[in-house]
């Protein structure tokens, strides 16, 4: 950790050569050199900012300029803790007493003047050949107080964007105790301290500087612990905001902990570090206030500290002891601060090299942190200032509060946090029209659920009906959505109810959402963009979520199951039996659905529709009573397991009339509409695998019950996962559709991505586990494109079964999968290294794919997913084309493309969206095959129900074949890319699936004729492939 944190210090501190140094002081020449060229006794009115002046209601703005009283640098750069990426100076420009009266912090005519001193030296800096650009932005997301950002026509390669900060400064300007926190300046009859504070931050800036530069400019160690701060605050932008942290903040934190001795500069900056996220997580000061004690005074009494705890919720006061430079902190601010704090402690002790990778590099943004992300579109909407754009406090501020206490209240216990934020974007049109145009930035609301179970609760119960008073409010809260019920316990009480079917219960937080805030803020739906379920469409089948019939699955099995166990007439009984099929656990992207042909033998058959002509078997895997008789000879063994399997068939069709089918390798049974393919698993199996033979066959053969076992274990494992998220299941089901779609499928089997998901609910670290499907979606994507696959295990430790043994193991299995990195970083084994409990050398999922090459194949696609959902989420549009994008395939990303017949495709349902090629040369074409049609057709029907039974194709998936066809002629040629859940697009690159030199040796003899070789891949897929695109050709060697 250690080390990590010295590399990067030295990676984020701004190096003060003696370039550097000339450069910002010539930046700063160049301004004071402009500001010089402005007449003295220049006459400023209102004109330069009308919109402005007017809507912030000042009066008599009027004053003739004087030039500023000082100019001097000062923030980060100051007391050299500057943070790359940001280059930026603050430049204090002092204001000239001369251009105020004494009563101008009376309604806002501070703050007019203010805006009109610096409209005047835009003016001015505009005119000057060495200033580019000139900007306006805000200090701390006031709209009241802007400040100007300035862009030198130089250039310095090391500080690239540099830009002068211009922020006015006031000392002394007005009288203190007529800005104290009891007093109204603001033109309202209430006490102002927002307002006041305001004033008062401009006359204490330099003082507050001074103070931090005395802590800072003596240590090392100080600094470079304020950078690490800095550093972990911009990773975390919910809290790195107006409302709550800033770096100026941070320095007066670590300030005051040197004030009282918390810290010492003795101390190594992580040290540092420490100590103050503890006193930020859970110190008690927070709650009575900090309070700078100048040496020689005592401390603040009581009666003084009063005034400010009951103005804001969070204190941090100045030596004076006449501002409280928190006065922006919010509450709920405050709360996520503390929250992060405690998060990132948890981090250091419990994560790998203390957490250094979760606390310093992990960017938390509102789409990854927060559960729910609503975005309100207010352009335009006139409601927002209509009391005024300035009162005490602004009204973009005002109305962020106004629409967290509508949800809170609405929301109540579903939620834990609602954060609610809105950027201010000041322009010079702004300034120029007024402040109704500033609305043009959504308002982001993030909230974080306190339970599934609370938040898919469909009624929420009221006040009593006695109690009339509470009942009238609840009632004037919730207007028709209120009603009186009775409950099964006799209560009756106010209530209401969210009718929502199963599979559409995450959606109920946006149900409510959506109507608190059209009936407490008169907003239209078009509005309002609440990110939860724009993904779903991924994942119906057809109108519907398939998930949706899993209980008639579950109710199947467990008759297949007890049958099973009640079967006497085979010389071992059966004594356990496990379903194998991610359906069984939730994780299936499309678990099937009831075949109405697929039941017991004279059963009723009622076809209301055209059934599928294929159906999908479901694993089941048995396990017999021991016993010593069983073979020793491996083949055997498996022999022995077939005749039993044929026994059990033959059992269940005699005693309960069940419809078998039986090959040699599998026996499948038909139970209320699906199929089961039964396995028996013997534990020799495993012993077999340890013993030295040079018999390909019996590998083979140990390596059935080697599966069966890694596949029993991941099984139990992630039935028990979900059992304690609930979110799990929808946010593997994306992961697994969006690999699919990208044509992933041979790359990353199901079982490896249900792994990667489980890791992000078991280590969630800097997060707290995901409470929805969006939000865990994009955790998966960032932790595919993100992790150091190539340096590092990903260790899943589902049940906290791994001692320290194995966790050693499981690093010299790793070390061992690396050793040939160095010479060739193509030649790794397990490029994905995935380990368990019951897999310690990362075999069962990946240890032959992905490889290096289709790693970072992944590694993008994931990236750029990531990206784009985070921009879909947080940026407004109400375009679904867009949210498709992130589940359709840039299919000129493969060197050629073989398009598939959809009408012959087993499962056409689960095809997202067709697939076109208008580009690369058409090679060839094919006519459907009448062999095949994905439903039965009328013509099918006749003959008796058990003929009808025969025609139904268990497990047939043609693209399977002719997947593994093309494999088995051209594995040395090119590498095949496909989606098994329903997709009509083959991608091939070339360059065959062998890493070994002399296969891409054999390859490029191969591929001299591509137009040649894809017409024969076209008669390999003659009746399914529809046509073959060439894009790219083959590079010659």
């Amino acid at each position: 950790m250690d080390l990590k944190v010295e590399e990067l210090l030295k990676e984020v501190q701004l190096e003060y050569s003696p370039a550097l140094t000339k450069f910002v002081d010539d930046a700063v020449s160049s301004i004071k050199q402009a500001i010089d060229t402005i007449p003295e006794d220049l006459k400023v009115t209102g004109d330069e900012a009308p919109g402005f002046v007017r809507d912030i209601g000042a009066d008599k703005v009027e004053f003739n300029f004087k030039k500023p009283k000082s100019i001097k640098i000062g923030g980060s750069y100051a007391i050299e803790c500057l943070v790359k990426p940001e280059f930026n100076v603050d430049l204090l420009v002092q204001l000239p007493k001369e251009c105020f009266h004494e009563k101008d912090y009376l309604n806002y005519r501070y703050h007019a003047k203010r805006c009109l001193y610096l409209c005047v030296i835009k003016k001015y800096l505009m005119s000057s050949s060495l200033v580019g650009k000139v900007e306006w932005s805000t200090l701390q997301n006031e709209v009241r107080k802007p400040v100007l950002i300035v862009y030198p026509v130089r250039k310095l390669v090391e500080v690239p964007g540099f830009f002068v900060r211009i922020i006015p400064t006031a000392p002394s300007l007005f009288s203190i105790p007529k800005l104290n926190l009891q007093r109204s300046n603001g033109g309202i009859p209430q006490a102002t301290p927002k307002y006041n504070s305001s004033i008062l931050e401009d006359m204490f800036i330099e003082d507050t500087e001074e103070l931090v530069k005395q802590t800072f400019l003596g240590s090392k160690e100080l600094r470079e612990g304020l950078i690490l701060l800095k550093v972990w605050a911009r990773c975390r932008k919910p809290i790195y905001a107006y409302d709550c942290l800033n770096g100026f903040l941070i320095s007066l934190i670590l300030a005051y902990l040197v004030d009282r001795n918390h810290i010492n500069k003795s101390m190594k900056a992580m040290q540092i570090f420490r100590v103050t996220m503890k006193f930020m997580a859970t110190s008690d000061l927070w709650k009575h206030g900090l309070y700078f004690t100048p040496k020689g005074q005592k401390a603040i009494p009581k009666e003084k500290r009063l005034p400010y705890k009951e103005s804001f919720p969070i204190v941090i006061c100045t030596p004076s002891r006449s501002l409280n430079l928190a006065f922006r902190i919010t509450r709920v601010g405050f709360l996520e601060l503390q929250n992060e704090s405690a998060l990132t402690l948890a981090c250091i002790e419990k994560c790998r090299d203390s957490g250094f990778e979760e606390v310093f590099m992990t960017r938390i943004d509102y789409p990854v942190k927060y559960d729910h992300v609503i975005r309100l579109n207010l352009k335009g909407k006139s409601s927002v200032y209509a009391s005024g754009f300035c009162l005490d406090d602004e009204c973009w501020r005002l109305y962020e509060q106004k629409v967290h206490n509508v949800l809170s209240q609405g929301l109540s216990d579903r939620v834990k946090t609602v954060r609610v934020t809105w950027k201010s974007m000041l322009s010079e049109s702004i300034l120029q029209n007024g402040l109704s145009t500033l609305s043009t930035e959504p308002l982001l609301i993030g909230i974080s659920v306190s339970s599934l179970d609370k938040a898919f609760r469909i009624v929420d119960i009221g006040p009593d009906a006695e109690n009339k008073e509470e009942a009238l409010k609840f009632r004037k809260f919730w207007g028709d959505k209120a009603e009186l019920r009775r409950f099964k316990d006799g209560k009756i009480a106010e209530s209401t109810v969210w009718e929502t079917e199963q599979w559409k219960r995450h959606i109920v937080i946006k149900r409510i959402s959506e109507y608190v805030l059209l009936q407490h803020l008169f907003l239209s739906k078009e509005n309002i963009m609440h990110i939860v379920d724009q993904l779903d469409f991924s994942l119906l089948y057809g109108a519907e979520d398939p998930i949706s019939s899993s209980g008639g699955l579950l109710a199947a099995f467990e008759i297949l199951s007890k049958r099973l166990r009640l079967i006497e007439d085979i010389p071992l009984k059966v004594s356990t039996v496990q379903a194998l099929d991610s359906a069984f656990r939730f994780s299936s992207v499309f678990p099937p659905e009831p075949h109405p042909l697929a039941n017991e033998k004279g059963s009723f058959v009622r076809l209301n529709w055209f059934p599928p002509s294929c159906i999908r078997p479901l694993e089941v895997m048995i396990q017999l009573e021991g016993s010593g008789n069983w073979p020793m000879d491996d083949v055997a063994i498996e022999k022995t397991k077939s005749a039993f399997l044929l026994k059990i068939g033959e059992s269940l069709q005699n005693s309960w009339g069940m419809t078998c089918t039986a090959t040699e390798d599998d026996v499948d049974v038909f139970v209320s509409g699906y199929a089961f393919r039964l396995k028996i698993w013997h534990e020799r199996g495993l012993t077999l695998l340890r013993r030295e033979t040079g018999n390909e066959q019996v590998k083979k053969v140990s390596n059935v019950d080697k599966e069966l076992y890694f596949r029993s274990q991941h099984s139990s494992m992630i039935n028990g996962l979900q059992s304690c998220h609930p979110a799990y299941g929808p946010v593997v089901r994306l992961a697994k559709r969006w690999a699919a779609s990208h044509l992933f499928s041979a790359c990353l089997v199901e079982e490896a991505i249900e792994l990667l998901v489980a890791y992000i609910f078991l280590k969630p670290l800097p997060f707290n586990a995901p409470c929805s499907r969006i939000t865990g979606f994009l955790r998966f994507l960032r932790l595919l494109s993100d992790y150091d696959w190539t340096f590092s295990a990903l260790v899943v430790d589902i049940n906290n079964d791994l001692t320290p043994n194995d966790q050693k193991e499981i690093i010299e299995n790793f070390m061992s999968s690396r050793k040939g990195y160095e010479e060739n970083p193509q030649n790794v084994n397990s490029a994905m290294f995935l380990t368990t409990a019951y897999d310690k050398a990362s075999e069962a999922w990946t240890r032959f794919s992905p490889n290096s090459v289709e790693l970072k194949r992944l590694m993008a696609y994931a990236g750029s997913s990531a990206n784009l959902l985070t921009k879909l989420i947080l940026q407004d549009h109400s375009d679904s084309y867009r949210w498709e994008c992130l589940f359709r395939t840039p299919l000129n990303n493969y060197d050629a493309v073989i398009l598939l017949h959809r009408d012959k495709l087993p499962y056409p349902q689960g095809l997202l969206f067709p697939s076109e090629l208008h580009q690369g040369v058409h090679v060839a074409r094919g006519n459907a095959s009448k062999g095949f049609h994905p439903f039965l057709l009328p013509g099918d029907f006749k003959g008796s129900s058990e003929d009808l039974r025969n025609k139904v194709l268990v497990n047939f998936d043609p693209l399977r074949c002719f997947v593994g066809d093309l494999e088995k002629e051209y594995s040395n040629t090119f590498k095949l890319w496909y989606d098994s859940l329903g997709g009509d697009a083959v991608g091939i690159t070339w360059g065959g699936c062998s890493s070994k030199k002399r296969g891409r040796e054999e390859a490029d003899e191969e591929v001299k004729d591509p137009i040649n070789l894809l017409k024969d891949v076209g008669k390999v897929g003659a009746g399914f492939v529809r046509g073959i695109y060439l894009l790219k050709a083959p590079r010659r060697s």
